[in-house]
């Protein structure tokens, strides 16, 4: 079964761009310097350059009213420019890691079913996943801190 992972879209970080840190302190987003690797950026799916700009927020990315709402701190790079990847594509902050927690979803945002993948096998897991009637769609999450990566569908 194909597959397309889906970044978040620029369009809904663009405006923060341009305000001060004052600004974006009070909507609760900090803008800082990369320093170390591992920054990834939820529009391009790559991870930042040290050095670059990027805005940490917390970022809502599953609104469904279900027990699964969920919320994560999120990394957009200033630079970001909108990205879009081919059906069985994996972007590059995916496959610098080891390892992705990828949550199955249904239409209503309850989770279905799990599992931790290593990078490699993606191509396997996710498609058997998605093989699953009662999945609606995937959420892949970082695996060491856990935070959203961004959101798959079936292509």
């Amino acid at each position: 079964m194909s597959f397309v992972v889906r970044p978040l879209p620029l369009a809904a970080f663009q405006p923060l761009f341009a305000l001060s840190d004052a600004e974006l302190s009070e909507r609760g987003v900090q803008r800082r310097k990369v320093e170390a690797a591992g920054a990834p950026c939820r529009v391009t799916l790559v991870d930042a350059p040290i050095g670059e700009s990027v805005l940490l927020l917390n970022y809502e990315h599953q609104p469904e009213r279900t027990r699964f709402r969920a919320t994560h701190a999120i990394f957009v790079r200033e630079a970001a420019t909108d990205t879009v990847f081919a059906p069985g594509e994996l972007p590059p902050a995916f496959v610098s890691r080891q390892f992705l927690s990828l949550r199955a979803f249904d239409d209503g945002g309850m989770m279905v079913d799990a599992e931790l993948a290593p990078t490699a096998d993606l191509d396997q897991v996710i498609p058997q996943l998605l093989a699953n009637p009662a999945t609606a769609y995937l959420h892949a999450h970082y695996a060491s801190a856990g935070c959203f990566a961004a959101r798959i569908d079936r292509s």
